[in-house]
């Protein structure tokens, strides 16, 4: 097999739509009907809706967890009402890579490790793997089958996996097939 993957010189924002078509055209490839999304205030969320428009897909949106509401990182009811009236799920869970208990109390744990070892991919790859895990703890993605699972840097979308998801406690399981899109430097 041989696939293209899509890689932009800087991160960020400005490579959303591209990294949302690459994503809608594996998924349109591969029969694939979930997708995943990490956005914090709705953006993503919006612009994937549009991107997959007109597919039978289930898009779940994973915003950042309530614990930084005081940093005004979280997403604001008005916010959440407006994806869900698009039909998209939202997810607000415990980070599965990160804000563990482990880190309040300066200790390294394994999700630190895996954390930090998809870091070395770039941030989205790191967030891109965390949505798909918290969004399959919370029972949204079917584990038996392939997802897509689109994160970025800071903001948009700058990387997206085709992604066998798992639950924390079986992330063994879990696979990243294909990368999609992602910043050559993180």
């Amino acid at each position: 097999m041989e696939q293209t993957i899509l890689y932009f010189e800087t991160p960020g924002r400005d490579n959303t739509d591209a990294t949302l078509q690459a994503a809608r055209r594996r998924a349109q490839e591969l029969g694939i009907t979930q997708v995943v999304v990490a956005s914090s205030h709705g953006y993503t969320a919006k612009r994937t809706h549009a991107a997959f428009a007109g597919l039978d897909v289930r898009i779940i949106a994973v915003p950042i967890s309530a614990s930084f509401q005081d940093v005004g990182w979280t997403m604001t009811p008005a916010e959440r009402q407006a994806i869900e009236e698009l039909g998209i799920e939202v997810c607000m869970t415990l980070h599965a890579l990160g804000d563990d208990v482990a880190d309040a109390f300066g200790a390294v744990s394994p999700s630190r490790i895996v954390r930090e070892t998809l870091y070395r991919f770039g941030q989205g790859m790191k967030v891109a793997v965390e949505v798909a895990i918290m969004a399959a703890e919370a029972g949204l993605l079917d584990t038996s089958r392939e997802a897509i699972a689109i994160a970025g840097t800071d903001e948009g979308a700058d990387t997206a996996l085709v992604i066998k998801p798992a639950c924390a406690r079986k992330f063994k399981e879990l696979q990243i097939l294909e990368i999609l899109a992602k910043p050559r430097r993180p």
